[in-house]
């Protein structure tokens, strides 16, 4: 998203941080990126053939209330397949899987939801992971996930792996697996390197800015962590269902980000006993240029995943997987489907 850049928070997720505080991070050059859209001046840079039939294959929208909010879900495939479940990262939204999921609509039902606080959903008083997690399994049951013999599978992508972690943790009996992509679970002493104190809480007591044109608004679009893009269309598409039209205060058209800033300082929760107590078989991905999870953080999550779960490099991907590879991870994902577990 733009916004200010993000860094990392003491409980591993990714935030939203001033542009002076941040500081080069595995995977990306040493200082600033320039924000990948600024060039185009609102132009919709070329898409490639199968990004543009991906994004053709056009997603059913419904909207269900979970706990007292409208979320959002977006849905592909037919009712009684077996069920895929994608979950977004924090300040992200379910479009972030519209390029992913149609290539599986025609074995799965696959379901993508806009956690509350994000993308189309409502907004709350107060978030929570578990109430993230609650979403997830209530729109799963909505949009018929648990309708076929099989059981659903689920894929958490950065802060949404922290959530899937949660549902295989409290439904996983429910659930055929859950596979956690690019999701930054750190010892306490990863975590403590990473600390900004009071830095969540002043994002969250910030308004998201006010552009007047969507020219304006996508010029200072940026990935969080940031990063450079080399698929400027993804960026372009990402940009442009992340944001809304509103009106300014003197009543003229204005265009913001579609997230609630007060989303920011919520942490995961006990991500390692989530994990370690997991009632359904969990996979481990990430991007090997990450500038989240480095090899150490791949290796104690990996440690606390067991010797049996799977552990997966996406080569030349960067955090944003599904940006940065996005067919490799659809082949992935597909012989994770395919072969894992082996029991279900």
């Amino acid at each position: 998203m733009d916004k200010p850049a993000r860094t990392r928070d003491p409980s591993g997720d990714d935030e939203a941080a001033p542009q002076a505080e941040r500081t080069p991070a595995r995977g990306r050059a040493d200082g600033p990126v320039a924000p990948p859209l600024a060039a185009l001046h609102g132009a919709v840079p070329p898409r490639p053939r199968w990004f543009a039939d991906a994004l053709a294959c056009e997603p059913v929208p419904s909207w269900h209330a979970v706990q007292g909010a409208r979320i959002e879900a977006l849905s592909w495939g037919e009712r009684g397949a077996p069920g895929l479940l994608l979950l977004h990262g924090k300040m992200a939204h379910a479009r972030w899987w519209s390029f992913i999921a149609p290539f599986f609509a025609a074995t799965h039902r696959v379901v993508a939801l806009s956690f509350s606080g994000m993308g189309g959903s409502g907004w709350r008083a107060a978030y929570s992971t578990q109430t993230w997690a609650d979403e997830a399994i209530a729109v799963a049951e909505a949009c018929g996930l648990f309708a076929s013999a099989q059981k659903p599978f689920v894929v958490g992508h950065s802060f949404g792996g922290f959530v899937s972690l949660l549902c295989a943790q409290q439904h996983g009996a429910r659930l055929s697996g859950a596979w956690m992509l690019d999701t930054p679970l750190m010892s306490r002493e990863q975590r403590q390197a990473r600390a900004r104190p009071g830095l969540r809480q002043t994002i969250a007591l910030r308004p998201t800015k006010l552009y007047p044109s969507l020219a304006a608004a996508l010029a200072r679009f940026r990935f969080a962590p940031e990063q450079s893009c080399e698929h400027l269309y993804i960026a372009d598409h990402i940009a442009r269902t992340s944001l809304k039209e509103v009106a300014a205060a003197d009543g003229t058209p204005a265009w913001t980000w579609r997230f609630d800033p007060r989303v920011a300082p919520i942490g995961p929760g006990d991500a390692a006993q989530a994990l370690r107590e997991a009632a359904c078989p969990v996979a481990v991905g990430w991007g090997a240029d990450s500038a989240l999870v480095t090899p150490a953080v791949a290796r104690s999550i990996g440690e606390l995943a067991g010797p049996t779960a799977p552990r997966i490099e996406i080569p030349a991907a960067q955090h944003h997987v599904m940006v940065d590879q996005p067919l490799a991870l659809v082949g992935v994902l597909r012989t994770l489907l395919q072969t894992w577990p082996t029991a279900r």
